[in-house]
């Protein structure tokens, strides 16, 4: 299985292996990952071996090398989850037996098989990817997995007891990301009691230690960069409720099946990225929007310059859904 993208895309890809898993119980499943992603399936129970590809140092070197020892293994059957040209290599230059992919692919004329893959056609993401693998169990989809630790992190050791909820403030993308103001004037209306936990990775912490500023009577923790994705997973878990933008987060509240409320502003979930949690909905703004979506995967500043599809969105009411389901 190859899927070197972004977190969110990983997780979401896990699906397919725990499909083909159980329906051949008896294979080796191995994945290609980009480095830093390989602890999202290093430890998934069916995961036989993780190949990672550094992409940020001698990028063109790994990946020749990585394809030399790919094409060592024979594999029986090659899964390429991406649509790029890196992918479409690895995939042609194989030797597998057989090779599936999405005809976007620049180089899937080279696949046994290629499959379309639709943006807005009203399937998720783990439903067009599982579609590759239908010749091999069905045509039902499989939910995304993660491999939860058993035991928290200490540093979680004095709250994580009491009553809290998690938010994940940042994004790559400017357009993803619910702006700081709104995060403050949400984070305003809560009870002052409840714990704030702000997931994320180690340059969050700028805009999680603005929050505690600017929230000065409210218990903010600030963990981002000091656990892992799957300690991040976990806690989300054990949340009464999460607070997310369309960004990886969404996904690893999925996977571990967390209590999530997804805050999309310039995308859409229409595009096929949205939660999959039994406790799960959607936050947007309540207009038709003509602007809205602006871009498939989010852009650096609002091109119209208002970022109307974040700022109108009402805090007031995330804040009354989560008093009513804290009083559950």
């Amino acid at each position: 299985m190859i899927q070197t993208a972004f977190i969110g895309d990983v997780i979401l890809s896990t699906a397919v292996g725990k499909k083909l898993a159980t329906y051949h119980p008896e294979s080796k499943i191995d994945y290609v990952v980009r480095k830093g992603n390989e602890g999202l399936v290093e430890n998934l129970p069916f995961v036989n071996h993780v190949w990672i590809w550094d992409k940020k140092n001698q990028k063109t070197k790994n990946l020749i090398r990585l394809i030399r020892a790919i094409r060592k293994e024979k594999y029986n059957l090659v899964i390429n989850l991406q649509r790029f040209f890196s992918s479409g290599l690895m995939t042609a230059f194989s030797k597998g037996n057989y090779t599936v992919g999405y005809n976007k692919n620049p180089l899937s004329f080279a696949f046994n098989k290629s499959f379309e893959h639709v943006i807005g056609s009203g399937k998720h993401e783990v439903e067009r990817n599982q579609k590759l693998i239908t010749a091999f169990t069905d045509d039902k989809y499989e939910m995304p997995i993660l491999n939860l630790p058993k035991d928290l992190p200490d540093i979680v050791e004095p709250f994580i007891n009491d009553a809290y909820i998690c938010i994940a403030p940042a994004s790559v993308w400017y357009t993803k990301q619910f702006p700081k103001s709104k995060w403050v004037e949400f984070l305003l209306k809560l009870p002052t009691d409840l714990k704030i936990i702000v997931l994320g990775a180690p340059n969050d912490s700028i805009i999680a230690e603005s929050l505690k500023e600017e929230c000065l009577n409210h218990s903010i923790v600030d963990l981002c960069g000091k656990v892992s994705l799957i300690e991040s997973a976990a806690i989300m878990k054990k949340a009464v409720m999460n607070y997310v933008n369309d960004s990886a987060p969404l996904h690893l509240a999925s996977a571990s099946n967390a209590p999530v409320r997804a805050i999309f502003c310039s995308t859409v979930p229409e595009f096929g990225f949205g939660p999959l949690s039994t406790d799960s909905r959607i936050i947007q703004v309540s207009e038709d929007l003509e602007c809205r979506p602006c871009g498939l995967h989010g852009k650096k500043d609002c091109p119209l310059g208002t970022f109307d599809c974040a700022l109108r969105i009402n805090t007031t009411e995330m804040a009354e859904e989560l008093f009513t389901y804290l009083q559950k």
